[in-house]
């Protein structure tokens, strides 16, 4: 079935000295989250970003994926910790998002770590949000047993 999620950004001012917040309107989780563009390309100093928020979307999209080839693997995850960072950098076409580096750390029963990696090798390829950001972005991931 179909889902259809929603935020709105309100923005007021130029892009340098300009300010806005996002929020969730779908669920409202999160409400008048303050962005700026120094927050994107300078200190955060309490304000989120758009890279702050794919990171987190990349993260919790890569721990389900993992999630479910474990499970299909026959050693579903007791935990899993997934860090993503998302990098914004100025190249010679101007800003853009150049990196989505996943990190997991796990406690799994029953699987050995080279096994471990190429599963999550697996989920990083196919999470939904990694294959919108294949072509575009370059993707990586390290993962690690705990334990």
């Amino acid at each position: 079935m179909t889902q259809i999620r929603k935020a709105v950004a309100r923005w007021q001012g130029d892009l340098v000295t300009g300010k806005g917040t996002v929020s969730s309107t779908t669920t409202s989780q999160f409400k008048d989250l303050e962005v700026s563009w120094g927050s994107r390309t300078e200190d955060a100093a309490g304000k989120t970003s758009p890279e702050e928020l794919l990171a987190a979307a990349h993260a919790s999209c890569f721990s389900m994926a993992f999630a479910a080839r474990l499970a299909k693997n026959g050693t579903p995850p007791e935990t899993l910790e997934v860090t993503a960072a998302v990098t914004f950098d100025k190249g010679d076409a101007g800003w853009g998002i150049t990196t989505s580096a996943l990190t997991v750390r796990g406690n799994v029963p029953g699987i050995d770590a080279a096994k471990f990696r190429t599963i999550a090798e697996d989920a990083k390829e196919n999470c939904p949000v990694s294959v919108a950001l294949k072509g575009s972005v370059t993707l990586s991931v390290s993962a690690e047993l705990a334990g």
